[in-house]
């Protein structure tokens, strides 16, 4: 097993033992409360939770987002997502392609994926920085085909770098770089963070370079400086410290973005979405869909029959949201009235820009 495969083997366990995650308050979500509507108007059995991402339908404005592991479970977890996304008709983000781009597909990031999931959306994923450590258009062409991927999302996280022993550190001049693979792609390339957000001054410069799709993973699910810290030192824990709850909490993050991104563009919001309510908080605040991680790992790990369980629960969660907010979709719950908010910054009846 190499150095990098063990890491990610670590990281997976990690996170399945809930050591790296933030407060779940910590994302912003629970601040924003819907006006409830006692006379929706609505059946419940016809509200349509459908939307669009990459070309393909899909059946509720949900993705799986990045997870990862060593060889032989990533290889198990990929394929009960894969099988679970098809049967839910929902977005699937692939954890980071380093490896298999650099070795041949492995940790079931091959053709299998696409075989198991032929009708949704995928999203390849290989980490921005290593545009600055050898990767270029060819590995970033080699990670979209060998999983026959919609999309290509490079992800940001200079605070695991920084903490991780023998982190890639060198981020200068990424923006060039980024600009030059939107360009030389033959699919649309996202950016996301992994855990701390994404503002936005630092967003309208992706938008800027070819980024299509943005993914704020904002503070309040997994902290990568937890995890680093749980596989390192006494020392390195107590650097890692201090940077515990660093980060953009994904409400705030998403009022940030959304009004920079691009006509056309697709949103994600990721960072600690726990269930379906937050789902619909996520969309009210302008997101086009909400991704999944940590708190799908668990029901990962089992089967794909646990996961699609397990968002049939959030489907149903963000349905009676709609229900109760008289939204009988996605496009009337982008403008449901909220109540004044626990930090004060939106009045009710004040609504989304984005269309459906």
């Amino acid at each position: 097993m190499t150095d990098i495969t063990s890491r990610k083997s670590q990281h997976i366990q990690i996170v399945a033992e809930g050591r790296g995650l933030q407060h779940s308050r910590a994302t912003g979500f629970d601040a924003v409360h819907f006006q409830h509507e006692a006379l929706p108007d609505l059946d419940f059995d016809e509200i349509r939770t459908e939307a669009r991402l990459l070309g393909r339908r899909l059946g509720a404005p949900l993705m799986v987002s990045a997870m990862t592991g060593g060889p032989a479970e990533a290889a198990r977890i990929n394929a009960h997502i894969a099988e679970a996304c098809q049967h839910l008709r929902i977005a699937l983000s692939v954890g980071s392609q380093r490896i298999a781009v650099e070795d041949g597909a492995a940790g079931g990031l091959g053709r299998d994926l696409r075989d198991r999931a032929p009708d949704i959306p995928i999203l390849g994923n290989i980490g921005a920085v290593q545009l600055n450590y050898g990767f270029g258009p060819d590995q970033a062409l080699r990670a979209v085909e060998m999983i026959g991927a919609d999309a290509l999302i490079l992800h940001l996280n200079p605070l695991q770098e920084a903490i991780q022993p023998g982190g890639d550190r060198n981020f200068a001049g990424l923006l060039p770089r980024i600009e030059a693979l939107a360009r030389a792609l033959p699919v649309p390339l996202g950016v996301k963070e992994v855990g701390a957000g994404l503002s936005a001054p630092v967003a309208r410069r992706l938008i800027e370079a070819g980024a299509s799709i943005i993914d704020v993973a904002g503070l309040g699910g997994t902290s990568w400086a937890r995890v680093e810290a749980e596989r390192g030192s006494d020392a390195l824990r107590r650097i890692a410290a201090p940077f515990h709850d660093w980060g953009i909490p994904t409400a705030d993050a998403l009022r940030q973005v959304a009004p920079v991104m691009a006509p056309g563009g697709v949103l994600v919001a990721s960072g600690g979405v726990r269930h379906g309510l937050d789902v619909a908080r996520a969309i009210r605040l302008g997101a086009d869909l909400a991704g999944q991680a940590a708190h799908a790992l668990a029901a990962a790990r089992t089967s794909a029959e646990a996961l699609v369980a397990h968002f049939d629960e959030v489907i149903a969660q963000l349905r009676i949201a709609m229900f109760c907010t008289g939204s009988p979709d996605l496009a009337a719950l982008r403008h449901a009235t909220l109540l004044r908010q626990d930090d004060g910054w939106q009045s009710a009846g004040q609504g989304s820009s984005l269309g459906a």
